[in-house]
Order: structure tokens, then sequence, then C-alpha cells
């Protein structure tokens, strides 16, 4: 599973998805952090809005409903199994 998450340093509500992503053992993730400070383009369009997760799948990039800063590891792996299965259909909120 590839995911990308739009951040930047210092921010602390990214830095702890960040933790929890990498806390998930029972996931094949590959984590891909993008500085929104490194590029115009996204710090104009996630300045605001960080963090954000994508999950990259067959060229597609689908955007992941945000999660509340009180979730836990746990509860970020469920919804990422569910979101990666889904086709299509409803999105689980997180």
């Amino acid at each position: 599973m590839h995911l990308i998450l739009y951040s930047k340093i210092g921010c602390h509500l990214c830095e702890s998805l960040q933790e929890k992503l990498e806390q998930i053992t029972d996931l094949d993730i590959q984590l891909e952090i993008r500085d929104i400070t490194t590029n115009p383009a996204w710090f104009d369009r996630y300045q605001y809005e960080i963090p954000v997760l994508y999950l990259q799948a067959d060229g597609v990039d689908r955007p992941i409903p945000r999660f509340s800063p009180r979730a836990d590891a746990a509860h970020v792996q469920k919804i990422l199994q569910q979101y990666s299965q889904s086709t299509g259909g409803s999105i689980p909120f997180p």
C-alpha cells in the first residue's frame, strides 16, 4: 500500500499521523512524505489542510478522509484496511 502524506516540518498533527502510520506493522505500507514547503503548488493547495493522506493505487491518488487526532494506530490501520479494499462504494469515515 503506497501512501502519500502531505505535511510540513513543525506540524504536530502531521507528525502524530506519521508516527501512527509508522507503528502499523500488519500492513505493507510504503509511506511517502511530501513537505508542502518544498513545492509552491502543494503549499497553495494544502497549507490549511495538512495533514492530507492519499492512497496511491493503479496510478490514481485517492484521498483518505481525515483521521481524528485522537485515533490510535490500531484504528488508523483498521480504516486503511477497509479503505484499500473499497471498490468505489462507500468510503469509511475515520
